[in-house]
């Protein structure tokens, strides 16, 4: 059981200790680990530019979060232009497997529709085979490539909302 809320200033060294143990099963992937957990660690920045939504469990403990970035914030030029995206998707690792990273993905996809938006993106990579068969039973479809990141291929993946 868990419930979604929005994210709140004294949640972030919560968020940031969830993001680096969420990737940490990752980290042979990258060829600079200590830089790429460095950047993870300060998900909780995210929240300059992003709405994040948590997920909690019935104690209160964050168990998962995801960042969506509106479609007037600047990003990456590899994304299309004026669309929201969504960013670092992170789920504890003992609650995985329970619909909270795809609950989190459809809060986003909410947010783009309250937006007033018709597709919402992402970027992700292979390695991250159960969120990118998660994504792709969703409807997202392959955009384009996107830059590695430390050695590791990503890719951008959009959808198209109603």
């Amino acid at each position: 059981m868990y419930e979604l809320r929005n994210y709140m200033d004294d949640d972030s060294s919560k968020v940031n200790e969830l993001a680096l143990l969420s990737f940490e099963q990752f980290k042979e992937h990258y060829d600079d680990w200590n830089s790429f957990s460095n950047a993870i660690k300060k998900f909780s920045e995210l929240s300059k530019v992003a709405e994040i939504v948590i997920a909690t469990n019935p104690e209160n403990a964050i168990i998962g979060a995801v960042a969506y970035v509106p479609p007037h914030v600047k990003k990456a030029d590899f994304f299309p232009l004026n669309t929201p995206i969504i960013r670092m998707l992170v789920v504890d690792p003992s609650y995985r497997g329970l619909g909270i990273g795809k609950a989190l993905s459809l809060e986003c996809i909410d947010l783009a529709g309250r937006d007033g938006c018709k597709s919402i993106a992402l970027h992700t990579s292979s390695i991250m085979d159960i969120a990118l068969s998660m994504y792709l039973r969703m409807g997202f479809v392959k955009h384009s490539e996107a830059p590695e990141i430390f050695g590791v291929k990503y890719n951008v993946f959009s959808k198209e909302i109603a």
